[in-house]
């Protein structure tokens, strides 16, 4: 299977890492949308269907794990990759983070980011 077919949804506030990101992802051939903050966000996974989600966990009024709690609220499964500037310990809310990968946004390149991407959606 092509990442054409593979959706990736980025949920972050900062638009540059934002744009970044989803030039990067459509050059290696997935579709992508985005969305600014966990509100929008939870509306994008209802409208899109994605098959990944790129969710920062710092943004405003929704942070990333209260939208990652609320999807497991409301039973929906989809794969996450934490994005995150944040050094040391993460917030955890009911052991989200703990059974989710994460990435540090100012640690990491950008090939790797897609590796990861691609390694959490079984694409080589």
């Amino acid at each position: 299977m092509t990442n054409s077919y593979k959706k990736v949804l980025i949920v972050d506030d900062d638009k540059d890492i934002s744009n970044i990101l989803k030039q990067s992802l459509v050059a290696e051939g997935f579709s992508v949308i985005s969305a600014q903050d966990g509100e929008e966000g939870l509306k994008m996974i209802e409208k899109e269907k994605p098959d990944l989600i790129l969710l920062d966990i710092v943004m405003p009024k929704m942070d990333g794990v209260t939208m990652a709690k609320k999807l497991e609220e409301k039973n929906i499964k989809l794969k996450i990759l934490f994005l995150t500037n944040l050094r040391g310990e993460l917030p955890v809310a009911e052991g989200i983070v703990e059974k989710t990968d994460y990435i540090s946004k100012t640690d990491m390149h950008i090939d790797q980011i897609i590796a990861k991407v691609k390694e959490k959606l079984s694409i080589e």
